[in-house]
């Protein structure tokens, strides 16, 4: 916002700036300028806007984070909000080493599932790799 003054008067210029994100070129905006003996009642009708329709931010209602601890490291499981929305930090956490990964809500059944699919596939192979030691075993006491 800036009060500006040229040759019809004063007014308040206010502009809206939109950063369209990285590779999407420069940041847009949009300009409106309001005439200085307009300003009392564009406050009054924006205050009454936000007096009738304005919801105060309740902070967010979230779960309580959870640990556990996995052989000398601890994986902290931390679920937050900012102005982008909520999201799980997953902190994995050694004596001398640290590090985290952010997961959006919007693709939390998404990363489950994935999550699921290679827990899944992971014990097919160990009982196979097992079957193949047993059945070597067997071979060598038959010997």
């Amino acid at each position: 916002m800036d009060l500006k003054e040229n040759q019809r008067g004063r007014f308040l210029r206010i502009r809206q700036t939109v950063n369209r994100g990285p590779g999407l070129g420069s940041t847009q905006g949009q300009t409106i300028a309001l005439p200085a003996q307009g300003l009392i009642e564009f406050r009054d009708a924006l205050a009454k806007l936000i007096d009738d329709y304005g919801v105060e931010e309740e902070p967010a209602e979230l779960p309580e984070g959870t640990s556990l601890t996995v052989d000398n490291k601890r994986f902290f499981f931390d679920v937050g909000s900012n102005k982008y929305g909520v999201f799980m930090r997953v902190s994995e956490v050694k004596p001398t080493y640290r590090n985290s990964i952010t997961v959006p809500y919007k693709v939390w059944a998404k990363f489950g599932h994935t999550f699921c699919k290679y827990s899944d596939e992971m014990k097919k192979i160990q009982e196979k790799q097992r079957d193949k030691r047993a059945a070597a075993a067997a071979a060598a006491a038959s010997c």
